[in-house]
């Protein structure tokens, strides 16, 4: 089973994912952060092996903290979430930081569920 760390502003949003996420077998949600700060802090805390990060939050954006946890642990695979159907600089951006891939809101349960076995 891996463990998975939520981390979006959007409470709703944060909700439906890890509702996504809990119904497979195959994973747990260890723990949900709110902006890029907590998610570092909660990565340090739980060492998820999967972090579902949403790329637009207060206190330190997705793009930022996706790029502080790449140095802190190379190999933590990372989703990054976009309500901006991944469009343009931010998906190549966030590809290139070392996100292994980029999901759309709103989610497909399966869409999400696939890409996750995927990682």
């Amino acid at each position: 089973m891996k463990s998975v760390l939520i981390v979006d502003d959007s409470l709703a949003v944060a909700r439906q994912l890890e509702k996504i996420v809990s119904s497979c077998e195959d994973f747990k949600v260890v723990a949900q952060g709110r902006n890029g700060a907590e998610a570092i802090k909660l990565c340090q805390q739980h060492k998820p092996e999967i972090v579902c990060m949403d790329m637009n939050m207060p206190v330190m954006d997705g793009l930022t903290a996706l790029r502080n946890l790449m140095q802190l642990t190379p190999e933590l695979k990372v989703v990054m979430v976009t309500s901006l159907g991944g469009v343009g600089d931010k998906y190549t951006e966030a590809l290139r930081l070392g996100a292994k891939d980029v999901i759309s809101k709103p989610f497909e349960k399966d869409t999400v569920l696939k890409m996750l076995r995927r990682l």
